[in-house]
């Protein structure tokens, strides 16, 4: 705060003149410390992946892509409820699965948004000036960014849970199901948010930020399910579960048809059994706490 004191000079044929001699004094107020500091750069950084308190333009891209995410889920809604249906179109496990693309394209323009425009203007030697460390501005932007893909492909769910209950099917049938693609989407927007920030980290463009998590997730996926198509082929239906380790969508796959009760994107239908679907845990957790440990190295560097 600002200590404003003045000095009067002898008057002159102009009129007095003030000469202003501006002093600061310590800060004497209440000190709320790293949580405080944590918990305001991930209010920030998760309200900057849906553009809140920013531009109008940075609001379309997010929001667009959340309204896509939703409204597939409406039409199936209406649908069952105008026909009648016994049960829902889509699986509450299987719908991120079929809305891979969009989640991609989520990623890939908020992972960059997130990180790369501290990179670029070079303000993460001014957090860390702060109380603030290196683990939690980490921290606070690996969950801001899975709450926001969390919220993302949660939604939908909830939609397609609340028109089932309109509709009169089942309700411990859909309360189970809605269940497990809760747990579904919670590992996949923690899996996609480590991968994306790990990858936009590396740039302080985020044009080559967005063009990198693209490239990686969908080129990934595609070389994937292009082995295992290859493998069904030439009948080594064993070589299909392994080939799935190799990507981050079908990793999820993997993971709910081994202990969801999902239905398998794979070729044949064919998941991992439990023993690999174990397997598949593991790697994904590994997967998540290496992206979390390269992110805390990066920003160690950077904060120098």
């Amino acid at each position: 705060m600002a200590a404003e004191q003045s000095v009067r000079t002898p008057v002159t044929a102009s009129g007095d003149t003030r000469i202003h001699n501006i002093g600061y004094r310590s800060y004497d107020g209440p000190r709320l410390g790293r949580a405080y500091a944590r918990l305001s750069l991930y209010s920030q950084s998760l309200r900057g992946s849906y553009g809140l308190g920013r531009s109008v333009k940075s609001k379309v891209l997010p929001m667009l892509l959340f309204v896509v995410m939703c409204v597939p889920a409406a039409i199936m809604v209406a649908v069952a409820v105008a026909t009648k249906a016994k049960d829902l179109p889509v699986d509450y496990t299987r719908y991120a699965i079929v809305m891979q693309a969009v989640i991609s394209l989520y990623v890939a323009s908020q992972a960059p948004q997130s990180v790369s425009r501290d990179l670029r203007f070079k303000t993460v030697p001014l957090y860390f000036s702060r109380p603030i460390e290196t683990a939690d501005y980490v921290r606070a932007k690996f969950a801001a960014l899975a709450s926001a893909l969390f919220i993302l492909t949660a939604a939908p769910l909830l939609v397609l849970y609340v028109g089932a209950l309109l509709a009169k099917l089942d309700f411990s049938d859909q309360t189970k199901g809605f269940a497990q693609g809760l747990v579904s989407v919670a590992l996949l927007s923690l899996l996609f948010a480590g991968v994306g920030l790990v990858i936009a980290s590396v740039t302080p463009r985020r044009g080559f930020g967005i063009a990198a998590v693209i490239a990686v997730l969908t080129i990934s996926y595609g070389a994937v399910s292009t082995l295992q198509a290859i493998a069904e082929v030439q009948n080594s239906g064993d070589g299909i579960a392994w080939i799935g380790l190799f990507s981050p969508i079908t990793l999820i796959d993997g993971v709910q048809s081994a202990f969801l009760g999902a239905t398998s994107a794979f070729p044949g239908g064919v998941g991992p059994s439990n023993a690999e679907g174990v397997v598949y845990v593991l790697f994904s957790l590994g997967l998540i706490a290496a992206s979390y440990a390269l992110l805390v190295r990066r920003y160690k560097k950077v904060g120098l």
